[in-house]
């Protein structure tokens, strides 16, 4: 998906309650969608308002008003559950270009379509060089000026990093704004106090999700070992 796409569905900019011909023009406008392909979208996911997006791309497929439902119900399942570590998934779009289907009604039930499509869905993830993605917090540190070195210390040893540092006007403080990714924030306060000699005040609040750099699949990589706990935590095939 396109930068800033998830946000707007989150933020309520975009959704499926919008009428679908007005949504379409404004994904054309802002994200350079085909309009035509925006007017198709099927589903949102997961829980019918998540950040993906299910698209229907096909042209002429005899029998395929009759599984929507059903195709929708795998999406939301896909989504809701991911292929590497079965959690929500974020800004994926799938794309349906083409469907071959039974011509028997009774082989084109939701028993049949619901676990052929989310089987059709991992398969596309995984072809895809998935990433995983982190929470971010932001944080707001006070702390004398003497403390300032400190802080820049304890955040780059947590992948961390500030974008703004300015004084409080009339008063010897300052004020540090950083990026926390939320996986390195066990302990931060009492880390941060430890370096500055109590004298830092961190408030963190969540702000945003960014991807973990590296590849999941790939032995020996960050990702790789996160998607391994997190699987074994909860009684899933390691691998």
């Amino acid at each position: 998906m396109p930068d800033g796409l998830p946000e707007d569905i989150d933020n309520g900019e975009v959704n499926p309650r919008d009428e679908f011909k007005a949504r379409a023009r404004y994904l054309g406008e802002k994200y350079d969608y085909d309009v035509t392909e925006a007017r198709k979208i099927w589903s949102f996911g997961p829980d019918g308002t998540g950040p993906n997006l299910l698209i229907d791309c096909t042209k002429g497929v005899q029998y395929l008003n009759e599984i929507k439902d059903s195709v929708v119900a795998g999406f939301q399942w896909a989504t809701k559950e991911g292929v590497l570590s079965e959690e929500n998934m974020r800004a994926v779009r799938f794309n349906i270009y083409d469907v071959t289907l039974h011509s028997d009604a009774i082989h084109r039930g939701g028993g049949q379509i619901i676990p052929t499509t989310r089987r059709c869905l991992y398969a596309c993830i995984l072809t895809a060089q998935p990433r995983l993605m982190e929470p971010v917090y932001l944080c707001e540190i006070q702390c004398p000026e003497v403390a300032v070195g400190g802080i820049y210390g304890v955040l780059n040893r947590r992948r961390g990093h500030v974008f703004e540092e300015m004084q409080v006007a009339g008063t010897p403080m300052f004020v540090v704004k950083a990026y926390l990714p939320v996986n390195e924030s066990f302990g931060f306060t009492a880390d941060l106090r430890s370096n500055t000699g109590g004298q830092a005040f961190p408030q963190c609040v969540f702000d945003h999700w960014q991807v973990l750099p590296g590849d999941p699949t790939e032995t020996g990589s960050k990702p790789f070992a996160i998607v391994q706990d997190t699987r074994k935590r909860k009684g899933l095939e390691e691998g």
